[in-house]
């Protein structure tokens, strides 16, 4: 496929996978299922948009329900996560602000899948 393809993927077919978690971290045992279940994530391709909010690109809602399943495979015993997808049109249009200065939303990766 064509570098040129990969740019005219619609803004609606795309999406980005949003994981948002909220997870004990009292005991020593909490913090290493907190750890595991972030490294899991990254190792997955998703990256920090916050604290304990984490997304992913995924080129097609069926991709997205791939990685889905991931997560809940690598969910921790206690807590709470919530999985959530927007398109990229959606997402593109997010405000982000640092502060009272608006800077640009994060770009889709410009990586290939390999599924």
């Amino acid at each position: 496929m064509k570098d040129d393809q990969f740019n005219n993927l619609s803004g609606y077919r795309a999406v980005w996978l949003f994981a948002m978690f909220d997870l004990p971290v009292a005991t020593k045992k909490d913090r290493r299922n907190y750890t595991r279940f972030r490294k899991a994530l990254i190792r997955e391709g998703f990256m920090m948009l916050q604290f304990s909010v984490y997304a992913r690109y995924c080129r097609s809602e069926e991709t997205a329900l791939w990685f889905k399943a991931r997560v809940e495979g690598d969910l921790p015993p206690k807590g709470q996560v919530r999985l959530l997808s927007v398109t990229d049109r959606q997402f593109g249009k997010m405000e982000v602000f640092f502060g009272k200065e608006t800077t640009p939303v994060e770009e889709p990766p410009h990586q290939y899948e390999l599924f």
